[in-house]
């Protein structure tokens, strides 16, 4: 690991933070169903990105992971705005202009309108429509040294096979995919179908952000960390496969893959147990488990044959920020004991810089800094400074 390159920093997502990302799936989806909360103004960083980014590096934070929000470049087939490219290559140069290394998302979660309703990543002109918009964000890529094409394929497969199954089955309850409800159900597992079709989107961009960036090209995978009950490990196996492998090993040549980590689950010979409530539980639902980053990295390692990892994401839902700084300093002695023996880490990116949207929700908070929905001032959290010193040390 070298410390003089190691990114330290914060992550965010556009639809969460950005505010009236009017022409995208999810904005036609929220509000649709009881308990789904509006992402609305959210929290208006479309418009106080600087102020965000300005925060980050006072605290001494070294990167800025952003996204590019594809329903705004492409509201309609084939017309791109440049005044939206604009704004986000303004993006780049304000954490360039701050000390920030820029790593750049390309698809979180969110899809244009137009790109749904023809049949989304099942649909046959899929991989086709990605590059031709990814072919139009490298022009304002120059200066970014990582990219990653989509976030969390498999999570969004699984997004996406919930709701083929709420097509098929319709229902009057709201099940969002990242924050459990009272039944604390098991989510279903993403259908390899869809998996294979972002697989091949990833694939057929991956060559192209090289040669017209030179940044760094990868993707990110929500890693599970499953651990096996007794009599359980051929299972535990079947169901990483589904969950996570088959994301890892099409990571195999890329130049990094980014690691997501917050919680662990176990592993039954039935099947993957659904957490009980307990007073630790995050305000998601998920166990409380800063180990599991550690597991995380190594099982990416291992699956990918030595890829070099960023994590782009640990965190946890709390409203305690002593309890975030406890559950961040742990995460990151698992992390540094995985570099000492040996794994190739390049950086640490926070979950979340701010206080956010949580996909059908607002009452989870992983931010390192809080937000007034009302007036949208930005009050850091005492954990950001924590994080801040830790960068400063270059080690926890």
């Amino acid at each position: 690991m070298d410390k003089s390159t190691f990114l330290w920093g914060a992550a965010t997502a556009p639809h969460q933070i950005e505010g009236n990302n009017v022409n995208s799936d999810w904005w036609a989806r929220e509000g649709q169903m009881p308990g789904m909360e509006r992402s609305g103004d959210a929290v208006d960083s479309y418009h106080r990105y600087e102020e965000d980014m300005r925060l980050l590096a006072d605290a001494g934070l070294t990167a800025y992971r952003f996204g590019v929000e594809w329903a705004r470049v492409e509201p309609v087939p084939g017309h791109f705005s440049r005044a939206a490219l604009a704004h986000y290559r303004r993006m780049i140069d304000t954490a360039l202009g701050h000390g920030l290394t820029p790593v750049i998302t390309l698809h979180h979660f969110t899809n244009p309108r137009w790109f749904a309703e023809e049949g989304g990543w099942l649909g046959e002109r899929a991989a086709d429509r990605f590059v031709s918009y990814v072919e139009q964000v490298t022009g304002i890529l120059d200066d970014v040294p990582y990219v990653v094409t989509m976030n969390e394929p498999n999570m969004l497969a699984m997004m996406l096979t919930i709701e083929r199954q709420m097509r098929e089955h319709p229902t009057d309850s709201w099940q969002s995919p990242t924050v459990d409800n009272d039944s604390r159900p098991t989510l279903p597992a993403p259908d390899p179908e869809i998996g294979a079709a972002l697989v091949k989107a990833h694939h057929a961009v991956r060559d192209i952000v090289r040669a017209r960036t030179g940044a760094a090209v990868g993707w990110s995978v929500a890693n599970r960390a499953f651990a096996a009950r007794a009599g359980a490990e051929e299972k535990r196996r079947e169901l990483e496969h589904i969950w996570e492998d088959l994301y890892l090993e099409a990571a195999r040549g890329d130049d990094f893959v980014g690691v997501q980590s917050y919680s662990s689950q176990w592993v039954g010979t039935d099947g993957i147990e659904p957490h009980p409530p307990h007073p630790d539980n995050t305000l998601v639902g998920t166990a409380y488990r800063p180990d599991a980053l550690g597991m995380a990295v190594r099982h990416t390692w291992d699956v990918t044959g030595g890829v070099p990892i960023l994590v782009t994401e640990n965190g946890i839902a709390t409203a305690d920020d002593q309890r975030r700084v406890a559950y961040t300093g742990e995460a990151l002695r698992h992390l540094f004991a995985a570099a000492d023996d040996g794994i190739d880490i390049r950086g640490y990116l926070h979950w979340s810089a701010l206080d956010n949207y949580e996909w059908g929700h607002w009452k989870p908070t992983f931010g390192l800094i809080a937000v007034d929905r009302e007036t949208f001032t930005r009050t850091p959290k005492p954990s950001l400074a924590w994080l801040g010193e830790v960068a400063r040390r270059g080690r926890p």
